[in-house]
């Protein structure tokens, strides 16, 4: 009796299902905008906070070369002074009393040139376009990790789309079941229960859509913060997504990730910058040669006429004797940074060469899932007609109808799930290299 009751208040709360789903329906029923694929690499390109710090990081960069580059170029000065004095004044040096103009007014140009700095130049050169690299190296690994989550946004909102149509499909099959049950009942041939039994599974898969149609609309508003709107945004076709070559072998792969990686190359330009440092740092050890001269102007009015003329030339030689350690201190955390790097690099070839065979792992397992749910879903979908053919007779059961019903509903998700779980296995792929494959 309470099993009856059950069925009974589940098969009433059905109604109320549909009419929810059907909510949701009219409520999200304005008109979603499509985008292609390339389009949403594109604007999740632009308006990506990562890929504007990654922007910003190679301008600075490239201003800290252009600096080490200027450092090559003489320095030049200009200076003008005015002063105003009493007309009687004390002069030192004879002691008296002394009367003359109260102003001054001076002008001058002074340059400066650094001959010989013990290479410095060349290696802050060295180091800062270690870094320029570094930063591009970086920024293109930034790139690809937008591309790969554009890709993971946009495949999951088509995933959840066929997910929807897989769910709807599952009604059209529990409202088939129950019309064979109520055919049968008529005829005496079908219990009361059999009728409940087909209801409760049209509850559940009303239930079943209610719940895609929530994931899709969650996928699509992702997939359209993605790429800069504040909106649902559906994806569009993305052309045919069914496995095919990669064009290299495995070991390819793996050396060409080992060598060439977007992680790699940041890493190799990193240690580059950290060995320059290091030798930036030993030439604190040698000493400087510079050269200034300037040229004065003076005068007792505000006037270019009957100045006073003076130059000046120098050559200058500098050598630290001592400064307190600080040399020593610069070469040892420059030594160490660039050991540090070193490690770095060879743990990023290794992490490359990781990441590379488990993306192949992953697809080449998703491949081969996708041939097993296809068998999966014919085997299934033949085992359904079957049984309804059995049922009709009154060899089968209704409880034998569900379970098939059950089983082709999800042969059909794991076939979606597969397909999708290669395409974004490829695009992981994708982002490790830093190519299309």
């Amino acid at each position: 009796m309470n099993n009856k009751l059950w069925i009974t208040l589940g098969a009433l709360g059905a109604l109320g299902l549909g009419g929810l789903a059907l909510d949701i329906e009219s409520a999200s029923g304005q008109e979603i905008p499509t985008i292609g694929l390339e389009e949403a690499i594109d604007r999740s390109l632009l308006r990506s906070p990562i890929m504007a710090q990654a922007d910003q990081a190679v301008g600075n960069a490239a201003q800290g070369y252009r600096g080490a580059w200027g450092q090559y170029l003489p320095s030049a000065n200009a200076s003008s002074t005015f002063g105003k004095r009493s007309t009687e004044r004390f002069d030192a040096n004879n002691g008296n009393i002394v009367s003359g103009s109260a102003n001054s007014y001076s002008y001058a140009l002074n340059g400066n040139l650094e001959l010989f700095d013990g290479g410095e130049r060349r290696k802050e050169m060295n180091r800062t376009r270690a870094n320029m690299n570094a930063a591009e190296a970086r920024r293109s690994d930034q790139r690809w990790s937008v591309i790969v989550q554009t890709k993971n946004f946009f495949y999951t909102a088509l995933r959840q789309a066929e997910l929807l149509e897989v769910a709807r499909s599952r009604i059209a099959q529990a409202e088939e079941s129950l019309g064979i049950t109520r055919t049968r009942a008529l005829v005496g041939a079908a219990t009361r229960s059999d009728t409940l039994r087909t209801k409760l599974e049209l509850v559940n898969s009303r239930k079943a859509v209610l719940d895609a149609e929530v994931a899709l609309r969650a996928a699509q508003f992702s997939l359209g913060r993605q790429v800069g709107l504040g909106r649902p945004v559906a994806p569009g076709s993305p052309g045919d997504l069914s496995p095919r070559g990669l064009g290299a072998t495995d070991e390819e792969l793996l050396l060409e990730a080992e060598g060439l990686s977007p992680a790699v190359m940041s890493a190799v330009a990193a240690t580059s910058a950290a060995s320059a440092a290091v030798g930036s740092a030993k030439t604190q050890w040698l000493p400087r040669v510079g050269l200034s001269g300037g040229y004065n102007w003076s005068n007792t009015v505000a006037s270019f006429q009957d100045l006073t003329r003076s130059w000046n030339l120098n050559f200058s030689l500098t050598y630290p004797l001592f400064n307190r350690f600080t040399r020593e201190s610069g070469v040892a955390n420059a030594s160490y940074a660039q050991r540090v790097a070193r490690m770095t690099e060879d743990d990023a070839r290794l992490a490359a060469r990781q990441e590379t065979d488990a993306a192949l792992r992953n697809l080449g397992s998703a491949e081969e899932s996708i041939a097993i749910a296809e068998e999966a879903q014919a085997v299934a979908d033949e085992d359904l007609r079957v049984v309804r053919e059995r049922y009709q007779v009154g060899v089968a059961i209704i409880l034998d109808v569900i379970t098939s019903q059950v089983a082709l509903d999800q042969a059909r998700v794991d076939l979606v799930e597969a397909r999708y779980d290669y395409v974004l296995a490829r695009a992981a792929l994708e982002a490790i290299l830093g190519r299309e494959l």
